[in-house]
């Protein structure tokens, strides 16, 4: 008998080559001998309607969506989870019969699970401050609200677009206080337990810090979710401080892991995969 094709899955951005979820995923699919295959697909904007279109056609079954994208895709999916619906982003689809497409946020999830799981942060109660209201921001926030984090106070360039997120957060969870800055240079982090960094400010060397090292203190935990470089200038900052600190690169692993899951429906083997991340990071 012919052997069946392989189901495909893959990445969809732009740029997307750099990605380093094929690094984790192929891994995962040969050590649990799954016959699939997963890709890059770099697509312009102008591509995406016969991209969506031909997707049972070339035998694709799932995605993982990537920047600019993840807002982009929620027109061409017929079932939105409830934290695509609070972020209105999607960086998973799962491809059913007929084309139906199923459309999962599981940043958020990547986040908490590192946060919570490998890092011992216990959320509820706690005090936030979040550099950054785009599309992973509203994921973030998404989880720590819902895990009763008590403030979160968000900083972002565009004050209109922190502004927005604090008032959805406030309507959305009466549980959590949250809060938009106009500055972070009057901003007390003494009382602060958890800063996060979602800009991609920090990705250059010659970007500028945007919390001084005299702010940060031994009991806070420093969050950046760039990767690459491993560790930015603000997480050598909060090291220096006393600060505990980590990069995004188990955001990455648990946000795949969550992914592959929803389409195996397999328990994803987390020690494969971030295996092979933390090799593929260390080509960057």
């Amino acid at each position: 008998m012919p052997k069946s094709s392989p189901k495909i899955y893959g990445v969809l951005g732009y740029p997307a080559k750099h990605s380093l979820s094929p690094d984790m995923h192929n891994a995962a699919f040969q050590y649990l001998k799954i016959e699939a295959e997963y890709r890059i697909f770099e697509k312009e904007p102008a591509e995406l309607d016969s991209f969506f279109g031909g997707l049972a056609e070339n035998n694709i079954c799932g995605l993982n969506v990537t920047i600019p994208y993840k807002e982009e895709v929620l027109k061409y999916l017929a079932w939105q989870s409830p934290e695509v619906r609070f972020t209105a982003a999607s960086n998973t689809i799962i491809v059913k019969e007929k084309g139906y497409l199923e459309g999962w946020n599981t940043d958020g999830i990547g986040f908490h699970r590192h946060l919570v799981q490998d890092l011992g942060f216990e959320i509820a109660g706690k005090k936030a401050v979040l550099l950054g209201a785009g599309g992973a921001s509203k994921a973030i926030i998404d989880q720590l609200a819902r895990n009763k984090i008590r403030e979160i106070s968000i900083y972002d360039i565009d004050k209109q677009r922190a502004a927005a997120l604090a008032k959805k957060t406030n309507d959305a969870f009466k549980v959590s206080k949250a809060t938009a800055l106009d500055s972070l240079s009057s901003l007390d982090f003494s009382d602060t337990q958890l800063l996060i960094n979602a800009t991609p400010i920090g990705m250059k060397l010659e970007d500028p810090l945007l919390v001084s090292r005299e702010k940060m203190h031994s009991g806070l935990l420093v969050y950046d979710l760039i990767y690459n470089p491993a560790e930015t200038n603000l997480l050598k900052e909060a090291k220096a401080a006393g600060a505990k600190v980590a990069n995004g690169l188990g955001m990455l692993l648990y946000q795949g892991a969550r992914s592959f899951e929803l389409w195996t429906d397999k328990i994803a083997p987390i020690e494969i995969m971030r295996n092979a991340l933390e090799k593929g990071a260390k080509g960057l």
